[in-house]
């Protein structure tokens, strides 16, 4: 700074500095509304190659709605996109099968089912096989959606399982505020409509509505884990506790069907095809934007925004503050969402 401000006159420097603030302003403006908008953008999809193959889809991290267009699909799950190229394999007669390459710790219920039906919707339309492997991880919506698949394959070190369901955590900061002369009033017409707020207790009525809301999804769940996997009810039922399973524990519980390495996983899909198809890595990719390194992330971490206007700095405040601001978010956010997720 002190060289430029040597080889320029003071009017130069001011004017070099403004022009310069002014160019960075614009761009992190640009970035910003890049960022918001990314998970509303319609995300390309692929084309397959012109000989018989098996579509590898990577389910990578938590299944959710919002994902990072910036980032590929060997990063994140892109749910919209794998929705589309399921439809897009159900239509190409070189595609021969889905091999479902996850590493993920499951989900959003919403979206995790939704892939599992889009899964036997192509199952149904075409009559190919689907084919599961495991990697690290592939629990509670991961498991979900492997259960779509006639054969599933795991990592020796893969944890699976997690069969169950969560419901996101309710905040009661009633008797808090009470202790500090804080006091709520929130008018409603039917006497569960404020169920779940911040400002007061769940009554045993309520807390039954929330189970039975988790109960549901649950049930689904085991019913088909034992679709799946060729089970009675009872017997999937036995399994689903909650628990992760080691890939050895998960073979001798009737999990899974064989525990590979990768390359020897792959040689086991391909030889149930008499074509001899290659296995195609079907995945999104973005388009290369100087922005991404900047942008706000959705899925799976935040960028250099994230962090800078985010919640990578703390504002530091006083307890009765910060319960508050967390009272009010939370009041401000949907209604906590049911999870097919392990968080262990």
């Amino acid at each position: 700074m002190r060289w430029i401000r040597k080889r320029f006159p003071d009017w130069a420097f001011v004017t070099i500095v403004v022009v310069a603030i002014v160019a960075i302003a614009v761009s992190l403006v640009a970035v910003v509304i890049s960022g918001l908008f990314a998970q509303e953008q319609e995300p390309r999809g692929f084309s397959g190659p012109d000989k018989p193959y098996i579509a590898r889809i990577k389910v990578i991290g938590q299944i959710s709605g919002v994902s990072n267009r910036f980032a590929s699909s060997d990063n994140v799950y892109h749910h919209r996109w794998t929705m589309r190229t399921i439809d897009t394999l159900m239509a190409d007669e070189n595609n021969k099968g889905i091999c479902l390459w996850l590493d993920t710790p499951g989900g959003a219920v919403y979206e995790s089912d939704e892939l599992y039906l889009k899964l036997m919707e192509y199952k149904d339309v075409t009559g190919r096989p689907i084919y599961a492997y495991m990697r690290k991880i592939a629990a509670s919506g991961g498991y979900y959606v492997a259960a779509a698949s006639d054969e599933v394959y795991a990592n020796r070190n893969a944890w699976t399982g997690s069969i169950g369901v969560s419901l996101g955590t309710l905040f009661d900061v009633s008797e808090f505020l009470d202790k500090h002369g804080v006091r709520t009033e929130t008018i409603t017409a039917g006497r569960n409509k404020a169920m779940g707020s911040n400002y007061e207790p769940l009554t045993d009525e309520q807390r039954e509505v929330y189970q039975s809301l988790v109960d549901d999804a649950y049930d689904r769940f085991v019913e088909i884990v034992a679709a799946g996997r060729g089970m009675t009810v009872k017997e999937a039922r036995r399994l689903a506790d909650g628990r992760v399973f080691t890939a050895g524990q998960a073979l001798e519980a009737g999990l899974i069907d064989g525990i590979f390495g990768e390359t020897e996983a792959e040689s086991v899909i391909t030889s149930m095809f008499e074509e001899s198809p290659v296995i195609f890595d079907c995945y999104y990719k973005p388009d290369p934007n100087y922005l991404s390194l900047f942008s706000v992330s959705f899925n799976g971490g935040q960028g250099v925004l994230g962090f800078l206007f985010g919640d990578g700095i703390s504002q530091g405040q006083g307890d009765v503050a910060a319960v508050l601001e967390l009272a009010r978010e939370q009041a401000e956010a949907d209604m906590p969402p049911l999870n097919y997720l392990y968080t262990g």
